[in-house]
């Protein structure tokens, strides 16, 4: 069977996705925001700004070489990635959003490439992968606004194909052999197994393009507008301890 997402509808319930009321078109604007925020802030070490599009609390994100964090652990780990020279950039490739008015919760669709520059033995090259940035929001109260606001309560991705990009044009390492990549699933194998290179845990069972995880991200999101609680359908750990605070 050929790897690509399945033909049939992944999501039969129409929520508040374009046009609408004023409110609504201003909420989904709000949604869509905090997903841009990803890689306009993190991009550039703006980090205040980057916790901002944050839930104050609860919050939690996953990537491959992370693994599943609070936000605050995951900031302190990019940190600790850039530093020891993690160059990872984002390109936005559009963004929607679905809202449901009723019960103010809201779900962010981002297109976007994950490129991350990789040096081996002296070579330069990219390992880039096109995923969607799924964010679930929801408008509440903050700390910081007594008022309702759009805040992200988690981030997760579907990982739906991956290839290394040579900086010369025509160079990469040889360590991509067909065992290796065989160690992840198709939608991110390329990037876990450079990631991996460089120390990384990478974290499998992602969604991809296709799958049980494909699936159960929809049942996620729908369930998460509807007003349902979804940590344990994204696999959230109830015992969860910070890492580093």
């Amino acid at each position: 069977m050929v790897y690509n997402v399945n033909e049939k509808e992944s999501q039969p319930t129409i929520y508040s996705h374009i046009n609408g009321s004023p409110e609504e078109i201003l909420d989904r604007y709000c949604v869509t925001e905090l997903c841009k925020g990803w890689p306009v802030y993190r991009d550039a070490s703006e980090w205040n700004n980057y916790r901002d599009l944050f839930a104050d609390k609860d919050a939690f994100v996953f990537t491959t070489w992370s693994g599943g964090l609070s936000i605050d652990d995951f900031i302190e780990v990019s940190k600790r990635g850039r530093k020891a020279g993690d160059f990872i950039m984002h390109r936005e490739n559009g963004t929607l959003a679905d809202v449901n008015p009723s019960t103010k919760r809201g779900v962010g669709k981002m297109k976007a490439t994950i490129t991350q520059r990789f040096v081996t033995d002296g070579i330069q090259y990219d390992v880039e992968c096109d995923c969607r940035f799924i964010f679930f929001c929801k408008k509440e109260p903050t700390a910081n606004s007594p008022s309702p606001i759009w805040k992200t309560q988690y981030v997760k991705l579907f990982y739906e194909k991956d290839k290394v990009v040579p900086a010369d044009g025509k160079t990469v390492p040889s360590y991509f052999t067909k065992e290796e990549l065989a160690k992840y699933p198709e939608g991110y194998q390329f990037l876990a197994t450079a990631q991996a290179t460089l120390g990384h845990k990478i974290l499998g069972g992602l969604p991809t393009a296709a799958g049980p995880a494909f699936d159960e991200m929809y049942q996620a999101m729908d369930g998460w507008l509807q007003g349902k609680e979804v940590a344990d359908l994204l696999h959230i750990p109830k015992d969860y301890k910070p890492k580093f605070t």
